[in-house]
């Protein structure tokens, strides 16, 4: 474990501009620096460096991060191997929490377990390229498919030959129990062992590292499976893996998109024709851990499907996994081909230009979305609506606040003959019922005051008075506004893998780090105004929560639509961050408070510090106070004050709300 302590002090020591110097040419652009992306392809410059808050951000892409982030996104490193090197650029030595001998032990066999996989599935790869250079069949094959020599050298393409044992002639043990383990190997019952793989072509898998950890081969003959993985193994899930994606990384910051097709030989052949963005799913249906990775690697998204029955099926499925982790800044759309056509097939018979014609044709995900849900019911009368409404209310629950969903959502409402107001109170009633709480006056929303008997109300002295209007009080604060006000410019919200406060982070981690458990919130949480203007203040000037009393945290507490806030201090405390790029990195990556920060980074890239921003900051929790003082004041009235307990609270309210406006800035 590296210490969060010690990635807060590397970062004050680092310059973000010398790391992100030595890979993009850099010039001055007012008090930032501006490059061209090295993660997208374009002609005008959108890549920003800010050196006073220690982040880049692209305005095309939208790349983002610190000195420790970028050298992971684009050199591939893992976050152990990132720190490693900068810290030796600075002179410093990377520390390991201690760890029991229990754990080190644990480390230990993991580390050697890795290294024999790998060497084990290296010694195969040079067997298969070998094999298919001694195969004329093999290579006749590859040759009527029409890959060159060049194509399949560059994804390392070989030939697993019809012997059942002939991994025998070139492993050190054929029995050692590693080779069963890396799925190259399968032992029968009866102890027998036989070679996984025999008569296929085989694609060797990389992880996004470059790493080979894994084998797909297809049989060129008559058989089943036509297809077939290696099996689930300790570098291997085939439902966190793409195929190509290694190989195609330039070719997606080329194209601008990334493009998901059905089979290593559809990424194969798209290659051959140039086209370098293609990657597959491997042999699953796609996951939301496909979906997390393609939208790291592009804004745009666009999945191949056959046009048959079985084609638009697959391609429900993938949408129904993408709606809880749809972003305003990503574009996710379907290319439906012809029937009895696959992408290779459809560039033979129409050529490359028509099949880059049909993939900027695609059908947005929100047109097929709706499109499906009209083909399915008769929108022409009552009941078909009805049942359409049916089937899309947890569909539109699924997709997280965003300006895509109120898009969606009013675009539906139209269809079905609804306003977007009945629907959004559908919606509501339906997350409701979901949760355990089917009370009709909840799922609506609204809370119903006990009537006023103004009549038999005590009335107070003038020092804590009720006003004979309510609207003097004023209604519930800004920040509990959950209508479109609050939603607006909200940021996307990936699932909650954890607090940042509890961020763990493995020294002898191999490979990317995998999500947790994949939970979906029920309901995500808007960023109010109030809430967004705090994070933003925090995040330019992280040295405010020194200046964070018992009594401003105690505010915070008592306030639902500023928990991140409260977040966001923990974390800027527990961490020592003291600028916007290292608290970016204490962030657990995949958290609300990750992808909250994200679009607030973007916008302070640009902006200058604050003359005062202490001043601000009291401002705002003043403020904040104001409002819910009003509120409890609020309820009290609606109550009726009717005893004296409730009297004596609203005069305590009344002084306090006295000296607040009072106040300057009051």
């Amino acid at each position: 474990m590296i210490p969060d302590t010690f990635i807060q002090d590397l970062l004050t020591r680092v310059s973000i501009e010398d790391v992100v110097g030595r890979y993009v040419q850099l010039r001055k652009g007012g008090a930032n620096l501006l490059g061209l992306c090295p993660f997208h392809n374009e002609k005008t410059p959108s890549f920003t460096v800010s050196p006073t808050k220690q982040f880049y951000h692209c305005f095309g892409c939208g790349a983002h991060g610190s000195a420790i982030t970028f050298l992971m996104e684009h050199t591939g490193a893992t976050f152990p191997e990132a720190v490693r090197s900068l810290a030796a650029e600075v002179g410093m030595t990377v520390p390991e929490q201690q760890r029991s001998p229990r754990q080190r032990e644990a480390a230990r066999r993991r580390k050697l377990e890795v290294s024999q996989h790998q060497q084990v599935l290296d010694i195969a790869y040079k067997h298969y390229l070998a094999q298919l250079k001694a195969s004329p069949v093999a290579i006749d094959y590859l040759k009527r498919r029409g890959l060159s020599g060049e194509t399949a050298a560059r994804f390392g393409i070989g030939w697993a030959g019809g012997g059942r044992r002939a991994l025998a002639t070139v492993m050190p043990d054929y029995e050692s129990p590693v080779l069963v383990e890396s799925g190259l190997v399968i032992e029968a019952d009866d102890g027998r062992r036989y070679d996984r793989f025999r008569d296929r072509i085989m694609f060797p898998i990389r992880n996004q590292r470059g790493q080979l950890i894994g084998f797909g081969g297809r049989l060129i003959k008559e058989g089943e499976p036509k297809y077939l993985n290696s099996p689930e193994t300790t570098l291997f899930s085939k439902g966190h893996e793409l195929y190509g994606l290694w190989e195609a990384r330039t070719g997606i910051r080329h194209e601008g998109f990334v493009l998901v097709v059905e089979g290593y030989m559809d990424v194969v052949g798209l290659a051959q024709h140039g086209l370098n963005n293609a990657v597959a799913t491997l042999g699953t249906a796609t996951t939301e851990f496909h979906i997390q990775k393609l939208m790291r690697n592009s804004s745009r998204i666009v999945f191949s499907f056959d046009g048959d029955r079985a084609g638009r099926q697959a391609a429900w499925r993938a949408l129904n996994t993408c709606l809880p982790l749809l972003r305003d800044d990503v574009s996710i759309r379907f290319m439906f081909l012809p029937d009895q056509h696959d992408p290779d097939s459809y560039i033979h018979a129409h050529g490359v230009d028509a099949f880059r014609q049909a993939v900027d044709q695609a059908q947005a995900l929100s047109a097929f979305m709706l499109s499906e849900l009209a083909q399915r019911h008769s929108l022409d009368e009552p009941e078909g609506r009805a049942a359409c409404i049916h089937e899309a209310r947890p569909l539109l629950a699924l997709m997280p606040e965003s300006a895509i969903r109120v898009q969606i959502q009013r675009e539906f409402a139209r269809h079905v003959l609804l306003t977007p107001e009945e629907l959004a109170a559908m919606l509501v009633e339906h997350s409701v019922s979901r949760m355990g709480q089917g009370a009709a006056g909840s799922s609506a929303g609204v809370h119903q005051g006990t009537p006023v008997d103004r009549s038999t109300m005590p009335w107070p002295d003038d020092a804590g008075a009720i006003p004979a209007d309510l609207d003097d009080i004023g209604g519930p604060p800004p920040y509990y506004d959950e209508g479109p006000a609050a939603s607006h410019g909200s940021a996307h919200f990936a699932p909650d893998n954890g607090r940042a406060s509890s961020r763990k982070r493995d020294i002898g981690a191999v490979g990317q780090q995998r999500s947790g458990s994949g939970v979906r919130r029920m309901q995500q949480r808007a960023v109010t105004p109030m809430a967004k203007r705090l994070l933003r203040l925090l995040l330019a000037h992280p040295g405010l929560v020194e200046h964070v009393g018992d009594q401003q945290l105690e505010i915070l507490d008592n306030s639902p639509h500023l928990v991140l806030v409260r977040d966001l201090i923990t974390l800027a405390n527990i961490s020592g961050a003291r600028h916007a790029g290292a608290l970016l990195e204490a962030a657990e990556p995949g958290s609300e408070l990750a992808d909250v920060l994200a679009p607030l980074s973007t916008e302070l890239i640009g902006e200058e510090d604050l003359p005062d921003p202490l001043t601000e900051w009291n401002d705002a929790l003043q403020r904040i106070e104001l409002d819910a003082i009003k509120a409890e004041q609020s309820v009290l009235v609606q109550s009726g004050l009717r005893d004296e307990a409730s009297q004596k609270r609203y005069q305590e309210l009344t002084r306090r709300r006295t000296l607040l406006e009072r106040a300057p800035g009051g």
